[in-house]
C-alpha cells in the first residue's frame, strides 16, 4: 500500500506569505493595530508557526518597511538606468520621489506612518536606503560630469549636498508637515531643482 507524501512548506514561499498577508493588514489596519495572532488567524495557523519564520512581530514590520523602501529605491534605480541625458535623469528622479512620498501620504497613510516610525528610531533598514539613494545620485552627477553637462569636482560630494538640498522635499515627515500647512510643495520643488541644476554647472 503506498503512503501519501507528505509536501513541506517551501520556507521562502512561506515568508511571503506571511508578508503579503501582513502589508495587507498593515495597510488597512496599521502596523500597531496589527497583532501576529491576527496575521497568523489570516493564513489559518497558529502564530507559533509564523515564529518559525520570524522571530518577533518586529522582524516582520522591518521586512514590510523594506519592501516599500526598496519599491522607491527601485524607481529610481531604474530612472538612473535610462539612456536620458544627466540633469533630466536628475529632474525626473527627484520629482518622481517627492511625488511616491506625496502619494503615500494621501493614499497610503498606515504606510506612511510605518516608514515614519523607522526614519524616526534610525532602522537599519533606512540607513541602507539612504546610501542606496546617494549611490544612485551620486552616480547620475558622475555620468553628468563625464559628458559635460555637470561641472562639479566631486561627485559623492556633490550627490551629498543634492540629497541634503532637496531633504524637505523627499523626508515623509517634512512633505507630511508642508502638505499639512497648505504648501505649494510642486512649485518649491521645480524652483529647488532649477537652482540646483544651476549650483551642479548645467550649461543653459
Amino acid at each position: 500500500m503506498n503512503r501519501p507524501v507528505r509536501t513541506r512548506t517551501d520556507p521562502v514561499e512561506m515568508r511571503a506569505r506571511i508578508l503579503d498577508v501582513a502589508e495587507a493588514h498593515f495597510r488597512r489596519f496599521g502596523s500597531q493595530k496589527t497583532s501576529v495572532a491576527d496575521i497568523a488567524s489570516e493564513l489559518r495557523m497558529s502564530p507559533a508557526n509564523v515564529y518559525r519564520f520570524f522571530p518577533s512581530k518586529g522582524a516582520i514590520t522591518a521586512s514590510i518597511c523594506a519592501l516599500a523602501v526598496n519599491e522607491l529605491a527601485e524607481i529610481a534605480s531604474t530612472i538612473a538606468q535610462s539612456s536620458a541625458p544627466a540633469p533630466e535623469k536628475l529632474v525626473r528622479l527627484l520629482t518622481a520621489v517627492h511625488h511616491h512620498g506625496k502619494t503615500t501620504l494621501v493614499k497610503e497613510k498606515r504606510m506612511h506612518d510605518l516608514i515614519v516610525a523607522a526614519m524616526r528610531e534610525n532602522w537599519a533598514i533606512i540607513k541602507a536606503h539612504i546610501e542606496r539613494m546617494l549611490t544612485i545620485f551620486e552616480a547620475i552627477i558622475r555620468e553628468g560630469i563625464e559628458a559635460g553637462q555637470f561641472k562639479v569636482e566631486d561627485p559623492a560630494e556633490a550627490a551629498r549636498v543634492v540629497n541634503t538640498a532637496f531633504t524637505a522635499f523627499l523626508h515623509p515627515i517634512l512633505i507630511e508637515h508642508r502638505v499639512q500647512h497648505g504648501e505649494d510643495t510642486e512649485a518649491g520643488l521645480r524652483e529647488q531643482i532649477r537652482f540646483s541644476l544651476k549650483a551642479l554647472g548645467k550649461p543653459d
